[in-house]
């Protein structure tokens, strides 16, 4: 069965005039379609004018706002929308698929904030929280109403980044504002709890950390769940349960992903791409991307190299990982 994932509506929406006023920055900064690195670190801007189909993508710990147009993630049987009224959180790193609504008269306007762990510590410890955990476990990915602060907030965000010298002495707060509007939000529970090793979400959250950081090397399930402290059957179902996958297919799942990345960015063969993301066999490495991508490596090698438009930035993390986020 599949279903919609939605929560209670905010007690105070954005005025109509900041959701105006945000798509007329959003166009001012972004002239062209592709992916926008601001001079906030972790803060990106999207701009697409073309719809895309349900396709895999992989989102490091951020949190998307839309600002026009529609996208729908799905994950296992959760369907995610997000768009002007609702932004998505990921408090993991993140596997899933995406479909994108947006057109030429109407295209897709984005921001992208990284969640940076070390500003959320410091968030609660500022907070004095003394919540505790979730009373549930709770999903490593969700969308949530875009309230009135929350709004505010983004629009000065935005406000900033039209005036350079505002972006770089005012930007870093406003962002930290944005983290702590999320983190005290209806969904904050979830990156409270990524941050904390007693529950089983944190747990995970630690072991797929793990794996970004080392996906090239020789990961293996019973290491991973010792390291989580877990029995091999508990930490299996607990890793289902928040990447609706298996750990070894995650493992293979986030190789492809940075590969797809040093072929698209980096100009990689794909041997060398293979190896990189620590396969041994070429062909095996073509078939399973393949399998996940619709398309072999030598194909989206082609794609890319005739593409306009950046499909898919390449987002540093020091020092381990790198992720997709496609507009």
């Amino acid at each position: 069965m599949v279903y919609v994932k939605t929560v209670a509506a905010p007690a105070v929406a954005p005025p109509a005039a900041n959701q105006t006023r945000i798509v007329e920055l959003m166009l001012h900064l972004t002239q062209r379609d592709g992916v926008h690195v601001t001079p906030i670190d972790g803060v990106r801007l999207y701009r697409g004018s073309q719809s895309h189909p349900r396709q895999p993508v992989m989102y490091e710990p951020s949190i998307f706002i839309v600002c026009q147009g529609r996208k729908r993630g799905f994950l296992g049987d959760q369907v995610f929308i997000y768009d002007a009224q609702q932004y998505l959180v990921l408090s993991v790193p993140m596997p899933f698929e995406c479909e994108t609504e947006a057109s030429p008269e109407k295209p897709i306007l984005a921001i992208g904030v990284r969640v940076d762990l070390t500003t959320v510590a410091e968030l609660l410890m500022a907070l004095d929280d003394s919540r505790g955990g979730a009373y549930s476990e709770p999903s490593g990915i969700y969308a949530t109403p875009l309230d009135a602060p929350l709004s505010n907030a983004v629009l000065r965000l935005l406000e900033a980044l039209a005036q350079p010298c505002e972006a770089r002495i005012l930007g870093p707060a406003i962002v930290r504002e944005i983290c702590y509007r999320v983190l005290t939000g209806e969904q904050g529970d979830a990156i409270r709890a990524a941050l904390t090793h007693q529950h089983h979400f944190g747990r995970i959250a630690k072991a797929l950390r793990r794996i970004h950081s080392d996906y090239r090397g020789d990961l293996d399930v019973v290491t991973l769940a010792a390291e989580a402290g877990m029995s091999l059957a508990v930490f299996h179902a607990h890793f289902k349960a928040v990447t609706s996958t298996s750990p070894m297919q995650y493992v293979k799942t986030t190789r492809l992903h940075h590969a797809r990345l040093l072929i698209t960015h980096d100009g990689l063969n794909v041997s060398a791409a293979a190896v990189r993301v620590g396969y041994e066999s070429a062909s095996q490495f073509s078939r399973e991307f393949k399998r996940l991508f619709g398309m072999s490596p030598a194909d989206e090698m082609r794609r890319a190299r005739d593409a306009a438009v950046v499909v898919a930035p390449r987002v540093e993390v020091a020092p381990p990982p790198r992720y997709v986020n496609a507009v």
